[in-house]
């Protein structure tokens, strides 16, 4: 496997990658890691103190999701893959998002529910995926608690959106998303409250909230130490 470029540091190749990642995750989710009546550790709340999901919302358990996080292999260096969601969406429209959506009863895993709904959305076969490991479970203020998939995407892929759910796909270096000089931290009003959450501008696209988050939590756990 040959993955970095003539200018690409070695340090975020796919080879070090796959060290990091084989190293510091893994597959297996201990009931209490993923009991969605406990209050997850990371999420909106991290930079909000108090700012996560009422007391009430917990109990009632959070709503289960999983997202993949694909890297790809590339000549130039490791590339991460997202979508933007089409503007019509009744949620999250227009937003920058990893592949992924809620567990149904059918999913064995969350692994299970990052591969279809990656799948359904964007046509990634999960026979080009090598999954890595799970990320700590990020908490969202709407009440949801996603699980992240990281995975290794091997060559040979071929990329179907569904057009009524993906506008666009593209992809953003590794080395640039874990420089933690381009995680910006912003803040808007919601509902009378200021909230706090990051933001990686790449070129034409915001990422930011949710996704941001998550790539904060990637960084942390691979290369923040």
């Amino acid at each position: 496997m040959s993955s970095a470029g003539a200018d690409v540091d070695p340090y975020f190749s796919v080879e070090n990658f796959l060290t990091l990642g084989r190293a510091k995750l893994d597959l297996s989710i201990s009931p209490e890691s993923h009991d969605i009546t406990i209050d997850a550790p990371r999420g909106d709340h991290h930079l909000n103190p108090g700012g996560g999901p009422s007391a009430e919302t917990i109990a009632r358990g959070l709503r289960p999701a999983a997202v993949l996080i694909p890297v790809i292999e590339k000549a130039e260096g490791a590339q991460v893959l997202f979508t933007k969601r089409t503007q019509h969406l009744p949620s999250h429209a227009g937003q920058v998002s990893f592949p992924g959506g809620k567990i149904e009863k059918k999913d064995a895993t969350p692994l299970a529910t990052a591969l279809r709904e990656s799948h359904e959305e964007i046509g990634l076969e999960d026979r080009f995926v090598e999954p890595l490991g799970y990320l700590p479970a990020y908490q969202t203020t709407t009440g949801y608690r996603i699980t992240p998939v990281v995975g290794l995407v091997r060559p040979g892929f071929e990329l179907i959106p569904d057009a009524n759910e993906v506008e666009e796909i593209f992809e953003v270096p590794l080395a640039f998303l874990m420089n933690p000089n381009n995680h910006q931290r912003d803040s808007r009003v919601w509902s009378g409250v200021k909230r706090h959450f990051f933001v990686v501008p790449y070129g034409k696209h915001h990422i930011w909230g949710i996704t941001a988050g998550i790539v904060r939590l990637l960084y942390e756990e691979l290369y923040g130490s």
